[in-house]
């Protein structure tokens, strides 16, 4: 299997606690180029051994020098960046609706040609292009693994309830009872992250609605948010919110600590909606919870008698890495280079399945088939292949002003400090901001 350029051995990479800056580099070109990442897993853990490959080569266009940032401090540090003129080269990005305002200002390089040359693009997965494109233009080039959401389940608990995994809506409100009356908290929810209730949305209206309604949120379409479906999704988180089904105090709980997850692994709550991810943390601090056969899984319920297939999907596709509109036309290339011949190698598939998660470029099969954890790579690659539908996580897809009185609202529906009709009004008045 060939996915790249056979690289030199990867090197160690930094530390996580950003910005950190890596770029040491062999014999070649004297050209260099600078890039913007970030530092979680997957992200420093893997692109800076990439880029330490890349800089070994000896006829690479020129070195690049990376600088990776925690999460959110990276979003305003690239925001500001981008504003005032002084963007690296080429930088990290999620897509969707923050992409778009990097495209509407002229920031980023059309990459659709480029791509296309040498049958590149056909080497990624197709659910992979929608958020990274804009207008039929692709202006980000796919990196790190696909992160749909999943329902995770303790087996254990299940086992002794008697219970089998929810496949409708009605089956979850009855074990939300079941669970409840053992005195286990039926969902763990990490509540004061807030993009972490925002799944349930994301998962409800499709299964209701099928992605449409969305798709016309998204597109702006007058009063779209005021749709009935709307009102119906909030109506069913205010149906769990009733029925005791998340944890107490899930609204002070942040997922960042893996402190939601952390009850699944001790026994003290039986799901957990989350990315796809979340595998790798119950993995690397559930103990043994994978290894003895503790962790379930599955997709969202469906919703009887809704218009939602199954089968869709929601969450993140992946992330991106865009180009420097303003970078020199050798910059540019040398990025290009790095894209094409540094990043994407054998090296950085296996890195990915390593880490429990299944890369946006083809060619990881053979090492999803040898993968100890081949049971759930192989669950997630077959329904991301499979999924009809993946709708991207709303509070990317969204514009960031939008995105942000999106999280807002929905913390207020979880609260029930507002009705499912004032949400949907609140954000209909939000969308013409």
């Amino acid at each position: 299997m060939s996915v790249g350029v056979g690289a030199a051995a990867a090197l160690s990479s930094c530390g996580t606690s950003g910005p950190s800056t890596s770029a040491s580099a062999g014999g070649g070109s004297n050209g260099e180029a600078t890039l913007w990442s970030l530092t979680a897993a997957p992200n420093e853990t893997i692109h800076d051994p990439a880029v330490q490959r890349y800089n070994q080569l000896s006829d690479r266009l020129g070195t690049v020098s990376a600088t990776y940032f925690q999460n959110d401090a990276y979003k305003q540090k690239i925001r500001m960046a981008i504003g005032a003129g002084e963007a690296p080269d080429a930088f990290y990005g999620w897509g969707g609706g923050g992409l778009r305002t990097w495209v509407d200002s002229g920031s980023v390089l059309d990459l659709t040609d480029w791509l296309e040359e040498d049958g590149f693009k056909d080497k990624f997965v197709a659910n992979a292009w929608p958020a990274g494109s804009v207008d039929a233009r692709i202006y980000g080039m796919p990196i790190n693994a696909t992160n749909p959401v999943v329902m995770f389940y303790n087996n254990e608990l299940f086992d002794q309830a008697g219970a089998n995994q929810p496949t409708t809506w009605d089956e979850l409100m009855g074990l939300v009872e079941s669970f409840n009356s053992k005195g286990i908290a039926p969902i763990s929810l990490a509540g004061q992250s807030r993009w972490t209730s925002m799944m349930y949305l994301e998962c409800i209206l499709d299964r209701v609605a099928a992605p449409e309604v969305f798709k016309r949120i998204l597109a702006g379409e007058q009063d779209a948010w005021l749709d009935d479906s709307v009102v119906q999704m909030g109506q069913r988180v205010q149906e769990l919110v009733d029925a005791n089904a998340f944890v107490q105090g899930f609204a002070s709980m942040a997922t960042d600590n893996s402190a939601d997850y952390a009850l699944l692994w001790t026994g003290k709550a039986a799901m957990l909606l989350q990315l796809s991810s979340g595998f790798a943390r119950f993995k690397n601090e559930g103990g043994d919870f994978i290894s003895a056969g503790k962790l379930g899984y599955s997709l969202f319920p469906s919703i009887t008698g809704g218009a939602g297939d199954g089968a869709n999907l929601a969450g993140n596709p992946c992330s991106y890495f865009s180009i420097n509109a303003a970078a020199s036309e050798e910059q540019q290339n040398i990025m290009k280079d790095f894209f094409k011949r540094g990043f994407w190698t054998e090296e950085t598939l296996q890195a990915y399945v390593d880490g429990g998660s299944v890369p946006v470029f083809t060619g990881a099969e053979d090492m999803i088939n040898a993968s100890d954890d081949s049971e759930f790579l192989g669950f997630v690659s077959d329904a991301f292949n499979a999924a009809p539908n993946f709708t991207q996580s709303w509070d990317q897809a969204l514009e960031p002003t939008a995105a942000e009185a999106l999280l807002s609202n929905i913390d207020e529906l979880f609260l029930k400090n507002i009705t499912p009709e004032q949400f949907a009004e609140n954000m209909n008045a939000a969308s013409k901001g």
